[in-house]
C-alpha cells in the first residue's frame, strides 16, 4: 500500500484534455482524476496532495519545488482560455538511420503521453496579446530535439514571421535525439536559421528555460531568445552534470548549472516563478507591440504637455554664486545622493530589469531593462552606486567591469532591434580597474560601446546624475543629447588622480577640480552639454521629486525634438554632435 502510495509525481499530475484524436479543448470537459490522491514530493521527500499542488501551479506547497507540467497544461496555465491553436499536431514519423527499434520506442511515447511528438506548437492569447508558442514535453523521450522537433519549431518561427507574431518557446529537453544521429544536430542549425530571420524581421523571440534544458536544445533555440526568461532552480546546462563530473573527476558545487547559476554568470534575464508568467509575458508582448514603438507614432502624445498633464513648468535654479568646483565634487559624491535606481522607479513605468552581458556575467554596476515613458516604451539603463556597505559591494561602488559595458550595449542593440529609445543615466568614478577587468577586456568594452553607440538607429538620451569619470562614463554617453545634474561633475578623470599625475600631490585635488572644467556650468559654457538640470536644494530622498517632474518634462521636449527624425537622421545627428567638439 505504501509503495503505491509514494510514486513519482511529474507523468502522473492530471491534464484535463481528452485522448481524443484531435485532442482539442473542450468547455464542459471534465478533468481526469488522478489515481490516488497524494503523492511523494521528489525534491523534500514529503507526502503531497494532489490537489494542493494543482492549485498552486505544480509547485510543492511544501518546499516550493517544481513539478514537471504536460504540454497541454502549460499551455492552459499560458493562454486565454479558448484563444489556442494548434499548428502540425500530426506529422509523419521519420526513421532517416533506420535505428532498430526506433518506431516502437516513439509510439509506445505517444500512447504514454497522447502527443505526436515532443513539442506542441500554435498561436493564441497571452492577457489579449497574439503569440506563436511552442511548448516542449518532457515526458516524450525527454523532449530530445529530432527531425520532427525540429520541423514543428521551424515551421512554427516561419509562420509567425510571415503573421508578424512573436514568438515565446518553453524549452525543456535532454538534447538531441541519439536515434537520429546527424539528422538531429542539423535541427539545432536549421531552428537557428529560423530565429535568425524571425529577428531580421523585426520580431520578438522570448525563450523560457524549464527543467531540464540542456544539450544541443541549449546549444540553439533556447539560448537565443531576444529576452530569456527561467524557472526557479531549473537544470540548464550544454554537457550535462554527470559527464562534466566524469571528464573533470570532480565533484560540482551546489547550484551549478541551475537557473540562479545562470543569471548570475550572465545569460538569463530573469527568474520567474511559475504563477507569475503568464502576467510577465504578457506585458513583454504588450511592451513589443508595433503600435507602440517610437517610429510607429506610439502612444507619444505631442499634446501631452500643451493639455497640462505634465505639471506645470518645471523648476528653477535659485540664483545665486557659483559653487566652488570642488564642492560641487564633494556633492557629487554624497552617500545620500540619489541613485540611478531612484532616477528609473521614479521616472518609468513597468520597469522589467534584465540581467547578464551573455558572456560572462550580470554586473551589478550597470542595471538597465524596459519601461514605459507615458505609454511609450523605452530601454533605460543606468550606472549605479550604492547606499551602504552591502549595496556598494555589490554594485562595485559604481564602477563597471567590462560585463556591465557589455549588458549595457547588449539591451542597446536590442533597444534598436525593436525600435525603442535608450535612456542612460551615469555616475560612476569610473571603469572599474583590475586584474579580471583587464583580463575580461576592460579596454574593449568601453571602445566597442563608442563604436556602437556612435550609430545606434534610435534616440540616445545621457544624464550625468553625479559622478561622470573618464571613459567609464563616456561608454554610456555617446547620446544625441546630454544633460548634467547642477551638481554634477564629467572630467577625464578625479580631481585627485590629475592632481597626482601633473602635479605629484593629491591634496591639491580642489585646485585641480577648479582647472579641470569639470562641472555643469564649466561643460554648458564649452558646449559640451545640451541641457543642466538644476537642484534648488540639496539633492535627496525628500528633493528629488521636484527634480524628477523638470526632468520628465524635459524629456518629453527631447522625445517631441527627435521624433521626426528617421534612423539615418539620429545616427547623423550624434554623429555631428561629436564632431563639433
Amino acid at each position: 500500500m505504501l509503495k503505491g502510495m509514494f510514486k513519482k509525481t511529474y507523468t502522473l499530475i492530471d491534464t484535463k484534455y481528452s485522448k481524443s484524436k484531435d485532442r482539442s479543448l473542450e468547455k464542459n470537459q471534465e478533468p481526469v482524476i488522478p489515481e490516488g490522491l497524494w503523492r511523494k514530493c521528489n525534491k523534500c521527500g514529503q507526502p503531497i496532495y494532489v490537489e494542493d499542488v494543482m492549485n498552486n501551479h505544480y509547485v510543492c506547497p511544501k518546499c516550493g519545488g517544481y513539478f514537471r507540467i504536460h504540454a497541454y497544461r502549460r499551455i492552459e496555465m499560458l493562454m486565454d482560455e479558448g484563444s489556442f491553436e494548434e499548428w502540425n499536431q500530426e506529422m509523419e514519423f521519420s526513421n532517416p538511420l533506420n535505428f532498430p527499434g526506433y518506431e516502437k520506442k516513439i509510439q509506445a511515447a505517444k500512447e504514454k503521453t497522447r502527443l505526436n511528438e515532443a513539442i506542441v506548437t500554435g498561436k493564441g492569447l497571452i492577457c489579449g496579446q497574439p503569440a506563436a508558442v511552442g511548448v516542449c514535453d518532457a515526458r516524450f523521450l525527454m523532449s530530445s530535439m529530432g527531425h520532427i522537433v525540429g520541423e514543428k519549431i521551424t515551421q512554427a518561427v516561419e509562420r509567425a514571421t510571415k503573421e508578424q507574431l512573436p514568438v515565446i518557446i518553453f524549452a525543456a529537453s535532454g538534447g538531441a535525439r541519439m536515434q537520429e544521429g546527424i539528422v538531429s544536430l542539423m535541427q539545432m542549425a536549421k531552428t537557428s536559421a529560423a530565429l535568425k530571420r524571425h529577428h531580421e524581421a523585426g520580431q520578438l523571440f522570448i525563450s523560457v528555460l524549464t527543467d531540464p534544458t540542456t544539450g544541443g536544445v541549449t546549444a540553439s533555440f533556447a539560448m537565443l531568445g531576444d529576452i530569456i526568461l527561467a524557472e526557479p532552480k531549473a537544470l540548464i546546462g550544454f554537457a550535462g552534470p554527470r559527464v562534466i563530473e566524469q571528464t573533470i573527476g570532480q565533484k560540482l558545487p551546489e547550484g551549478f548549472q541551475r537557473a540562479e547559476f545562470l543569471l548570475e554568470h550572465g545569460f538569463v534575464d530573469m527568474i520567474v516563478e511559475r504563477k507569475d508568467q503568464k502576467e510577465v509575458i504578457g506585458k513583454l508582448l504588450s511592451m513589443h507591440r508595433k503600435e507602440k514603438g517610437f517610429f510607429d507614432g506610439g502612444v507619444f502624445n505631442d499634446d501631452y504637455w500643451k493639455n497640462g498633464l505634465g505639471g506645470g513648468k518645471p523648476c528653477k535654479a535659485k540664483k545665486r554664486e557659483a559653487e566652488a568646483a570642488w564642492d560641487t565634487v564633494l556633492l557629487s559624491r554624497k552617500a545620500d545622493r540619489p541613485t540611478a535606481m531612484d532616477y528609473i522607479q521614479g521616472l518609468f513605468d513597468e520597469f522589467m530589469e534584465f540581467h547578464g552581458d551573455r558572456y560572462f556575467k550580470d554586473d551589478g554596476a550597470v542595471a538597465g531593462g524596459i519601461a514605459l515613458f507615458h505609454g511609450m516604451p523605452v530601454t533605460v539603463i543606468g550606472q549605479v552606486k550604492g547606499k551602504n556597505t552591502k549595496e556598494n559591494i555589490k554594485r562595485n561602488f559604481g564602477m563597471p567591469s567590462p560585463d556591465g559595458y557589455r549588458k549595457a550595449l547588449r539591451l542597446m542593440k536590442q533597444a534598436e532591434a525593436f525600435g525603442r529609445p535608450v535612456i542612460c543615466f551615469v555616475d560612476t568614478p569610473g571603469a572599474f580597474c583590475g586584474l579580471e577587468a583587464e583580463e575580461r577586456g576592460q579596454g574593449e568594452a568601453i571602445a566597442r560601446n563608442l563604436f556602437e553607440m556612435s550609430s545606434l538607429a534610435v534616440p540616445i538620451l545621457s544624464i550625468v546624475i553625479g559622478e561622470g569619470g573618464s571613459g567609464g562614463a563616456l561608454a554610456m554617453a555617446v547620446a544625441n543629447e546630454v544633460w548634467m545634474m547642477e551638481h554634477a561633475i564629467y572630467s577625464i578623470l578625479s580631481p585627485e588622480g590629475f592632481a597626482s599625475i601633473l602635479w605629484k600631490d593629491s591634496k591639491k585635488a580642489p585646485e585641480a577640480a577648479k582647472v579641470m572644467g569639470i562641472t555643469a556650468k564649466d561643460l554648458y559654457g564649452m558646449n559640451l552639454i545640451e541641457r543642466i538640470i538644476p537642484e534648488e536644494e540639496e539633492l535627496n530622498e525628500e528633493s528629488l521629486p521636484k527634480v524628477l517632474a523638470y526632468m520628465d518634462q524635459a524629456m518629453n521636449e527631447f522625445f517631441l525634438k527627435v521624433k521626426d527624425l528617421n534612423k539615418e537622421q539620429l545616427a547623423e545627428d550624434r554623429y555631428q554632435r561629436f564632431r563639433r567638439m
